[in-house]
């Protein structure tokens, strides 16, 4: 039997070493190595060959891949978040993934399709997303319809005390984007290849007007204050004077630490139709300059995509796993089952790097509905107008 070196850091010439034929070379962060160190040491107990993980900041990954892998000097796999994958399968940098049909079955479809660059570069393990968070003191029972949810807001609001509830971010395109999704609103369209087409910016379609429009209503109501921002929201939910709100996992530690019995679950639908939050995801990708790749794939597909690993990954970072026999045994725990049942129906976040064009003025486009300085229609086609010609279409 081969015998390996794992590696914890090493470079040359101020990048990580370079994949070789015979040995898989694996750029990884410091949560995710120690996973990958495993399951390449079995891998090499199986087959003989070897497996090197290089440490490397999750923030690093991608630029030096991009500098390395045209020179040879990459990696046979990086651990990344899925909306690099534009960048990288535009530039040629990525290999497409053909997954058996059998596997493709165990994964969350919409974590695959945030892989999907009109073909799949990558695989997932682990998805997040917004959901609907309620202090179970106040809300006994849970609005089944988004109407439903605004009759109770309605009751429970004052702000004169201030006790609000629902509230969600604002100016705030993440978080708001429910809204617009719910009724047909979209960021960027597809073309014929299956691919995002930068020109096609649907911020201003009518679905997103009409969304854009039901949460100006409550903005104008007064049962959503404008400009409450994160740190305002979150000690009023901490102090117990919001009964529901739209965030993240990422609130849910300091929610339970200031004794709040909270619940999740899926946004309400909104006259009928669900609301689509945006999903994050983060997986595994190839190098198209890799020299192993039948290799490669016997790894990924068959100790990679595997429900050990997969729930070793999450006990290093609990996000909810995107495959499939993974999270179904986790998914006993009550709040992670709810930001699931959310992103089912989510979208993945555009994954091409002409999204960085739009947070600007889409933001500022959330910022003027909010404080009702235009109409949902001016204040989403002047932002859309606006992105357009910053990208150059015509």
């Amino acid at each position: 039997m081969k015998k390996f070196l794992l590696v914890l850091l090493a470079a040359v010439g101020g990048l990580a070493l370079a994949a070789e034929p015979g040995k898989i070379l694996i750029w990884a962060d410091d949560t995710r190595a120690p996973v990958f160190r495993e399951i390449g040491a079995a891998y090499t107990k199986a087959t003989g060959i070897p497996v090197e993980v290089v440490e490397i900041p999750f923030g690093s990954i991608r630029d030096q891949f991009v500098t390395a892998a045209p020179t040879g000097a990459g990696p046979d796999i990086i651990i990344g978040a899925h909306d690099w994958v534009g960048e990288l399968a535009a530039s040629g940098l990525l290999a497409e993934i053909l997954l058996p049909a059998e596997l493709e079955a165990l994964f969350d479809a919409v974590s695959l399709e945030a892989f999907v660059y009109g073909k799949l570069y990558g695989l997932p393990y682990a998805r997040e997303g917004v959901g609907l968070m309620y202090n179970k003191a106040l809300v006994p029972e849970v609005p089944a319809t988004f109407e439903e949810l605004v009759e109770l807001a309605r009751k429970l609001t004052d702000p004169t005390l201030p006790r609000y509830g629902f509230v969600v971010q604002n100016p705030d395109p993440y978080h708001e984007f429910p809204f617009l999704s719910a009724l047909g609103g979209y960021i960027f369209g597809y073309d014929p290849e299956g691919k995002l087409n930068p020109c096609d910016v649907g911020l201003d379609s009518p679905g997103a007007i009409a969304g854009a429009e039901l949460l100006q209503s409550l903005f104008a109501e007064g049962l959503i204050p404008a400009g409450l921002d994160w740190d305002t929201w979150t000690s009023l939910f901490t102090e117990g004077r919001i009964a529901m709100v739209i965030t993240g996992p990422w609130f849910t530690g300091r929610a339970k630490s200031a004794g709040i019995d909270i619940g999740v679950t899926a946004l309400p639908p909104i006259k009928g139709q669900r609301p689509k939050p945006f999903v994050g995801v983060q997986g595994v990708m190839v190098s198209a300059f890799s020299p192993n790749l039948p290799v490669v794939y016997d790894f990924l597909f068959n100790y990679f995509a595997k429900k050990e690993t997969m729930l070793a990954l999450y006990a290093k970072d609990p996000r909810i796993p995107a495959f499939l026999p993974a999270y179904e045994e986790v998914a006993e725990d009550p709040i992670l089952r709810g930001f699931a049942e959310s992103i089912s129906n989510g979208v993945p976040m555009p994954n091409i790097p002409q999204m960085s064009a739009v947070w600007g003025a889409w933001s500022d486009a959330m910022s003027l509905i909010g404080n009702l300085s235009l109409t949902p229609a001016e204040a989403l086609k002047q932002a859309a107008n606006n992105i357009r010609a910053t990208l150059g279409c015509k």
